[in-house]
């Protein structure tokens, strides 16, 4: 999930924003998962299918 999207509970301001100390931790948190935290499972999933099926391609 991104974060861009997310309201504060605590403010009601956006947490891409950072205006109180709980939007910069969840920000924060949420800056260092890495750069596929965002993606969905089945995104992944697809991903996996289409590389095996570029490595059997290669494969023939």
């Amino acid at each position: 999930m991104t974060y861009d999207r997310l309201v504060c509970a605590n403010c009601a301001a956006p947490v891409a924003e950072g205006r109180c100390p709980v939007c910069r931790a969840s920000r924060e948190r949420l800056q260092q998962d890495g750069p596929l935290a965002g993606v969905s499972p089945a995104a992944l999933l697809a991903l996996l299918v289409l590389l095996v099926a570029a490595v059997a391609l290669l494969a023939v």
